[in-house]
């Protein structure tokens, strides 16, 4: 085993990934930029896994030879359609929405724990607590609901 290969293998392969990657990310920031910010919102599950896929994407041109930079602006172009698809019909049809969206979970309620709710969505009372105390809360009875938002957040209301 040739351990300078680890760390250098040809200059042709560093001048690859210099002029790919820069087409490709602009690419990438041009469908971003006409796609609107939804795309990159992470409201939801869908949003995050197309957000990771972009990301995946993006570093599969840069770094596979076999993968040309047209095949990646395809990809490109293939997620940001589909989030586009799923979000239009979320938007305009409601059992769709339900289909493709998580709904808020309520964990706890003018000071109690909604036990069941906290073992569906497996989360501890320590971690419900660290968020009443980041939202400057000191205790559970000085909050009105604690809510898990469908995209994984916690939010807490007074």
């Amino acid at each position: 085993m040739d351990f300078s290969e680890m760390f250098y293998q040809n200059a042709e392969a560093l001048v690859r990934t210099l002029i790919v990657g820069t087409l490709a990310y602009i690419t990438l920031i041009f469908f971003l930029r006409i796609s609107g910010k939804r795309t990159l919102a992470k409201l939801n599950a869908f949003d995050l896994v197309v957000t990771v896929a972009l990301g995946s994407t993006l570093s599969s041109v840069l770094l596979q030879e076999s993968i040309a930079l047209a095949e990646g602006a395809v990809a490109f172009a293939f997620l940001i359609s589909a989030q586009y698809v799923i979000t239009f019909g979320s938007v305009h049809w409601r059992s769709f929405a339900r289909m493709i969206r998580a709904e808020p979970s309520l964990l706890a309620h003018d000071g109690v724990f909604c036990e069941e709710t906290l073992t569906r969505q497996r989360l501890t009372k320590d971690e419900v607590m660290s968020a009443v105390r980041a939202s400057g809360a000191d205790s559970l009875d000085q909050v009105r609901n604690v809510v898990l938002e469908s995209d994984g957040s916690i939010s807490v209301v007074k």
